[in-house]
C-alpha cells in the first residue's frame, strides 16, 4: 500500500510547502505595512505639533489683539467695528487652534491603534 501513496505524499508536501511560502510572504507584507504605518504617524506628529504651536502663538497674539481693540474702543479711539472685527478673528484662531488639537488626537489614536493598542477588544 505505502508503495502506491508515495507520489500523493510528495505532493502534499509540495503544497504544504507552497503554503508556507505563501503564509510567510503574508507575514513579512503584514510586518512591512505596520512598519510603514508607524513610520507614517510618528512623522505626521511631528509637524502636527509644530502646527499646533503656531496655531496657538496665533491665537494668543489675535487675543491680546482683540483686547487692545477693546481698549482703544472704551477709550474712544476705535469704531466698535473694529472691535468686532477683531473678535471674529479671534473666534477664527481659536477655531483653528482646536482643528489642529482635534487632528494632534486622532494623530495619537492612529499611533496607538498602528502600534497595536486595542487589539482583540
Amino acid at each position: 500500500m505505502p508503495i502506491f501513496e508515495g507520489g500523493r505524499n510528495r505532493a502534499n508536501l509540495k503544497v504544504a510547502e507552497v503554503d508556507r511560502d505563501i503564509a510567510v510572504a503574508q507575514y513579512e507584507k503584514a510586518i512591512q505595512v505596520a512598519f510603514r504605518e508607524v513610520a507614517d504617524a510618528l512623522a505626521q506628529r511631528g509637524t502636527i505639533d509644530e502646527q499646533v504651536a503656531a496655531q496657538q502663538s496665533l491665537t494668543d497674539a489675535t487675543a491680546e489683539s482683540f483686547r487692545l481693540s477693546e481698549a482703544r474702543y472704551e477709550r474712544g479711539v476705535d469704531s466698535y467695528l473694529n472691535v468686532l472685527d477683531s473678535q471674529r478673528s479671534l473666534y477664527a484662531a481659536q477655531q483653528n487652534l482646536i482643528s489642529a488639537r482635534l487632528i494632534r488626537l486622532n494623530n495619537l489614536v492612529s499611533l496607538y491603534k498602528v502600534l497595536g493598542g486595542g487589539v482583540g477588544k
